[in-house]
């Protein structure tokens, strides 16, 4: 076993001052442990959904009332407030993990050798995205659920699992510039997939925001817009991004493209398929809170499915090392 070396005074200033840089001149994380730290945020900030549409769906929106603190006498949720209580202060808690989680992202990025820049500012953008959106957050139940910052509020934390999914792509390639492997016009279908799947999240922001689920017992505020029909558009929108995923797939195939985008396609159509599954029997039955659910995690996973697609069209091998050649004074010596 090695013996841990003393920490002497300049190794405590140092650490003070920049913990981050202390950290990195004492350990190098293997390109593995950088993937998993990547992954790890992904999976958080993915499961903060689920436990979100978990709060709105048990009626515990307002179980804390109040925020910062969970009342205006007690920083945690008590005995007297029941199992709402416990369901949104556990939410609550789960931003703490997340931002462990994203944390241990950027050390172990900020601490990879050779140092790399782009990696290290997505792990802080995904830092500043949980800080707003815990803000945003508090601000929802100020307001006592107020559709309109409950939507702003799931988009803030798609926006969190964009960045978390490049950050997880992007650890596992090099740092050199990007080489496309399709041509143009089918990287300008698949951006027009992205759109039409960003668009489709933002309209079921709106099919929530005027539907049954207010996310509390009491009167709760809802989007003035039919449901029947905001649902019937997010429906054919979804059948669009369905369509435009089956036609980059038969593209992909003609043009002979890599095997890598084409599976990403064949996995963002099977997740749409499950997807659509769930949402017509969630539609036809009610609304039945576990298909709920089920449907706000499927939309996280399409979402991700997505810009893998997108992510998938170019490689960005290793950075080549600039090795200097012989001196003038080397060579003149030689000769």
């Amino acid at each position: 076993m090695e013996r841990v070396p003393n920490l002497t005074r300049a190794d405590a200033v140092a650490a003070v001052r920049n913990p981050l840089a202390f950290i990195a001149e004492r350990w190098t994380p293997t390109p593995r442990t950088v993937r998993r730290a990547a992954l790890a945020a992904l999976v958080m900030s993915v499961l903060i959904v689920v436990t979100g549409g978990a709060v709105r769906l048990t009626g515990s929106g307002l179980g804390c009332p109040t925020w910062p603190k969970c009342t205006d006498d007690s920083l945690t949720a008590t005995g007297a407030m029941g199992f709402h209580g416990a369901i949104e202060f556990g939410n609550r808690m789960l931003t703490y993990v997340l931002c462990a989680a994203v944390g241990w992202a950027i050390i172990a990025a900020r601490s990879e050798k050779p140092y790399r820049r782009g990696l290290t500012r997505l792990g802080w953008a995904q830092f500043w995205v949980v800080m707003s959106n815990a803000i945003l957050g508090g601000i929802v139940v100020l307001v006592g659920l107020n559709p309109y910052t409950v939507a702003a509020h799931f988009v803030a934390t798609s926006a969190l699992i964009a960045i978390a999914t490049v950050m997880w792509q992007r650890t596992r390639e090099g740092d050199a510039p990007p080489r496309p492997l399709v041509g143009g016009a089918v990287q300008q279908l698949v951006w027009f997939l992205v759109a039409a799947a960003a668009l489709l999240i933002l309209v079921g922001t709106v099919v929530t925001g005027a539907g049954p689920h207010a996310g509390d017992s009491s009167e709760v505020a809802r989007m003035p817009i039919d449901w029947e029909t905001v649902s019937k558009a997010h429906a054919v929108l979804a059948w669009i991004v369905v369509s435009l995923t089956f036609a980059l797939w038969f593209v992909l195939k003609a043009v002979d493209a890599p095997g890598n985008p084409l599976h990403r396609t064949r996995d963002l159509f099977l997740i749409l398929l499950a997807q659509g599954v769930i949402g017509y029997v969630q539609y036809f039955t009610d609304l039945p809170e576990l298909l709920v659910g089920l449907h706000m995690l499927g939309s996280a996973l399409v979402w991700i499915a997505v810009l893998r697609v997108l992510l998938a069209l170019r490689e960005r091998p290793e950075a080549e090392a600039d090795v200097p050649g012989p001196s003038t004074e080397a060579t003149l010596t030689r000769a």
